[in-house]
């Protein structure tokens, strides 16, 4: 069981059994206190039971983002850490097609673990009594909702959407809700966890709990590992080239001043700022 073996706090390989590559000959032991633990490559179905809450939740859990911030990869982790289904403000049928139950269920129900939203407005935002505040880079954020308004879920807008008006358009309307959303929930917001897209890139694991803490569920170390080998889900579009820029100087002196007023609002209301790779380009 992993239980016995600390993970993710590593020791030195060298402290380990030497392999040779003979076949037919046997390990050799370096120090017997330590070896080298890995996983085969077969699924791990430890995590992939879900179903909805035994009772009603006793309060209102928001998962808010703005579009294009990995909000249905969240909810993926979410389900299979704790469980239990997360709900929807909206309702997507090819989320609920692939998996996503709580996509039918009424949003305020109380029978899911959460309820994604992008609203940013005082009203919808004093409805719920805390939230998961997944924040993602802009620049990021604009192309994964852009390419979702062109192709959905899994595609790619085309060299013609970036080329045509459409694409400046949707920067200059999108760049500023991007900010505006952050700025509603820490003002209006009652009970905050601050989640970066990217941390959870690097650093799945720490991430995870500190939602489960956030969220009430106790999760053991096994379900969780188990979420870590099945991260991607259904809903992983393919990466973009490294080098690909869609944004003109015009629109990233627009967005690297958003981003300065986000980072300014995160730190006033006591929240680490934004990660560094987020800082003006």
């Amino acid at each position: 069981p992993t239980v016995h073996f600390t993970l993710h706090d590593g020791i030195q390989e060298h402290n380990c059994g030497d392999t040779l590559n003979v076949s037919t000959r046997p390990a050799i032991p370096r120090n017997g206190n330590y070896c080298i633990v890995y996983q085969t490559p077969i699924q791990d179905t430890r995590c992939t039971d879900r179903k909805f809450l035994p009772s009603k939740s006793k309060g209102l859990v928001a998962l808010s983002s703005f579009p294009g911030a990995g909000n249905t990869w969240v909810r993926h982790l979410i389900e299979h850490a704790t469980g239990f289904y997360t709900g929807s403000y909206y309702f997507d049928g090819t989320l609920y097609n692939k998996g996503f139950k709580g996509e039918k269920d009424y949003w305020k129900s109380g029978r899911t673990i959460c309820v994604k939203i992008h609203e940013s407005g005082r009203r919808e935002i004093e409805i719920f009594d805390s939230a998961i505040l997944l924040i993602r880079d802009p620049y990021k954020s604009l192309i994964a909702e852009f390419n979702r308004k062109c192709a959905g879920h899994l595609g790619h807008a085309t060299e013609q959407n970036w080329k045509s008006q459409e694409w400046p358009d949707f920067v200059n309307s999108y760049a500023s809700w991007w900010t505006s959303h952050v700025l509603d929930w820490l003002k209006y917001g009652k009970h905050l966890l601050i989640i970066h897209y990217e941390d959870l890139k690097r650093n799945l694991f720490q991430q995870l709990k500190l939602m489960m803490e956030f969220l009430n569920v106790t999760v053991s170390d096994d379900r969780l590992l188990c979420v870590e080998n099945n991260k991607d889900g259904n809903f992983k579009r393919s990466g973009l080239k490294k080098d690909f820029d869609p944004f003109t100087p015009e629109m990233k002196d627009l967005i690297n001043k958003y981003i300065k007023a986000v980072d300014d609002a995160l730190r006033k209301r006591n929240f680490t700022g934004l990660p560094e790779e987020y800082m003006p380009r």
